[in-house]
């Protein structure tokens, strides 16, 4: 009869053999340079002085978000929240990532080139591997684990968004890598939730909406004309990918503040 231990440990083993694979089969595809018209965004608008008005303007969403967050992360609700450094820390560096956003977007979208655009992606990074390992030791129960986990993470996924600006410089664009920091997280989280049920912060039911809405802000921006003519040149789909993408870190300040632990 299995132990309980040995299901855990095979469960992990599964887990770390489709990481492995999957990102097997991203450096198998061929390389994906970046779309020379990713820049031609529908809102070109200058308004009160800020060019792009509507995706530059819109970035201070996750300034404020990002701020809140830091504030109940490190605050005094901070203390309440959570039971160690180590089950704080990858919110704080995921909320920190958002404030960022805030800045590297906005620079970007004043202006955008693919110079720009890695000031955009870097901190995009540092939230979605803040996030990821924030939900992996948790789910596992393995608090410990923040100490290596999460600065390996966080230099693959700065590493990933380097890769890619360097390769572009040379003519040789290549965003494998950052691809697969940005999306595979997302695929993965529903078969860790599944593997590993207790949770402390990670309640299943907020995670689901936060997948679907930054799942939701992505579609929107591949509609990004569509909406800006639908709506009569008023929004565009990037601006609303901000907007969903900012309620993706709103849900989970309050999945922080739901119910601690799940009892089985």
């Amino acid at each position: 009869m299995k132990t309980l231990g040995s299901m855990s440990c095979g469960k992990g083993l599964l887990l770390l053999f489709i990481s492995l694979l999957g990102l097997v089969g991203t450096l198998l595809i061929d390389p994906i340079p970046q779309d020379p018209n990713f820049h031609l965004f529908a809102d070109t608008r200058t308004c009160l002085g800020i060019l792009n008005f509507g995706n530059t303007a819109s970035n201070i969403v996750f300034a404020i978000i990002g701020s809140w967050g830091i504030w109940i992360t490190l605050g005094p609700k901070g203390n309440e929240l959570f039971i160690s450094g180590m089950h704080k820390l990858p919110y704080v560096v995921f909320y920190i990532g958002i404030f960022l956003v805030s800045i590297g977007s906005g620079y970007y979208h004043w202006s955008p080139d693919n110079e720009r655009l890695f000031w955009d992606r870097l901190p995009m990074t540092i939230a979605f591997m803040g996030f990821f390992v924030a939900c992996l030791t948790d789910r596992l129960g393995q608090p410990a684990l923040v100490k290596w986990l999460l600065p390996l993470s966080i230099l693959l996924g700065a590493g990933s968004v380097i890769y890619w600006a360097v390769t572009e410089s040379q003519g040789s664009g290549d965003l494998r890598l950052y691809g697969f920091i940005q999306f595979f997280p997302i695929l993965i989280l529903p078969l860790v939730c599944k593997f590993y049920p207790r949770w402390n912060y990670t309640n299943g039911k907020y995670l689901f909406w936060i997948v679907v809405c930054y799942t939701f802000a992505l579609l929107l921006e591949k509609l990004d004309y569509w909406i800006y003519d639908l709506f009569f040149a008023t929004i565009s789909g990037h601006t609303l990918k901000h907007l969903f993408a900012s309620v993706s870190a709103f849900i989970v300040a309050i999945m922080l503040q739901s119910k601690r632990i799940n009892e089985d």
